[in-house]
């Protein structure tokens, strides 16, 4: 088991601190103000308003990020740096293998949970990955791809398509993906006092996983139900399930849409064994996830104490 420790906020200059602050906001008031400035760019064009030339210039940062894809960047995340003092991020590796694995051709599929409002523990753990190591893709949906500005904006992380042809398509290659298997669907179970993964109904991942002789690495974010807090009931929430992107209300320090400075923790469990089943029966799909949920509770079990907010809280798979 390896692990990596930066050292508590208490130690950092409050310059850095602020830093921080100012970097992990960027991305939180960013998933706020997108939608926001979409839809008043789309009204300007459509009516013209206040004028078909000031519309146009309104408008063209969105007009430009429609042309542009969206690609990772190793620079871009480490100017992100900053971040990791900001939450006091640790990440902990428990099979010290698996990278070196991946570096010689074998893949996998790592399913990471919660999703939270924002997975700023995966991005945290996407900007401490050290330069040399190769890195795994991050499935998202559909809608955060297409989305001009945020397409951009998250792109940096090197994000796929999470639809099923798009990771068949990746595991086929030998490649390895990170997918969050609760999706949007577990956004809105992020609580602050309680734990609640969207999984019993999950189980397309682990029937990908069997026809494609891959295994399963359980990947859990610790912090990510706690350092924003979400509105969970109206219509925005509604759109946000029914588009599968977070288009709904949410707050942390100050009551602002700024995430909160709360310790992050990335436990990368062990790979699970999956034999290679072509045709898997639900028999054989539902054994491998039971598997599986032993595992993630096992993991939370095992490192909740290491992180404040978690010391009390209890899981839940619904």
């Amino acid at each position: 088991m390896s692990k990596n420790i930066d050292p508590s906020i208490s130690e950092k200059p409050l310059p850095q601190w602020l830093l921080g602050l100012a970097i992990a906001s960027i991305f939180s008031i960013a998933y706020l103000l997108i939608p926001v400035y979409l839809l008043s760019a789309t009204a300007a064009i459509i009516l013209r308003y206040p004028s078909t030339k000031t519309s146009i210039i309104y408008a063209l940062p969105m007009l430009v990020s429609t042309l542009i894809p969206p690609r990772s960047s190793r620079l871009a995340l480490r100017l992100l740096r900053p971040m990791l003092d900001y939450f006091d991020f640790e990440a902990i590796h428990l099979d010290d293998n698996i990278r070196s694995e991946i570096h010689n051709g074998k893949n996998y599929i790592f399913a990471a949970q919660p999703h939270g409002v924002l997975s700023f523990v995966g991005m945290c753990a996407g900007v401490s990955i050290p330069v040399d190591v190769e890195r795994v893709p991050t499935a998202a949906a559909s809608v955060v791809l297409k989305t001009p500005l945020l397409k951009n904006l998250m792109g940096i992380f090197n994000l796929v398509d999470a639809s099923a042809s798009s990771l068949k398509r990746i595991l086929k290659k030998k490649g390895s993906v990170l997918i969050y298997i609760g999706g949007i669907a577990e956004l809105f179970k992020s609580c602050r006092t309680e734990e609640r993964l969207y999984l019993k109904k999950r189980k397309g991942f682990i029937k990908l996983a069997l026809r494609e002789g891959v295994d399963v690495v359980p990947v859990y974010l610790f912090g990510n139900t706690s350092v924003l807090s979400v509105l969970t009931h109206g219509p925005l929430a509604a759109l946000s399930r029914k588009l599968q992107a977070s288009l709904t209300l949410f707050w942390g320090k100050w009551y602002l849409p700024i995430p909160r400075d709360e310790k992050l923790l990335y436990v990368v469990g062990k790979p699970i064994g999956l034999p290679h089943i072509l045709d898997p029966t639900q028999e054989d799909i539902d054994k491998w996830h039971g598997v599986y949920c032993d595992e993630v509770r096992k993991i939370f079990e095992t490192y909740k104490e290491k992180v404040p907010m978690y010391k009390h809280k209890k899981l839940f798979i619904d």
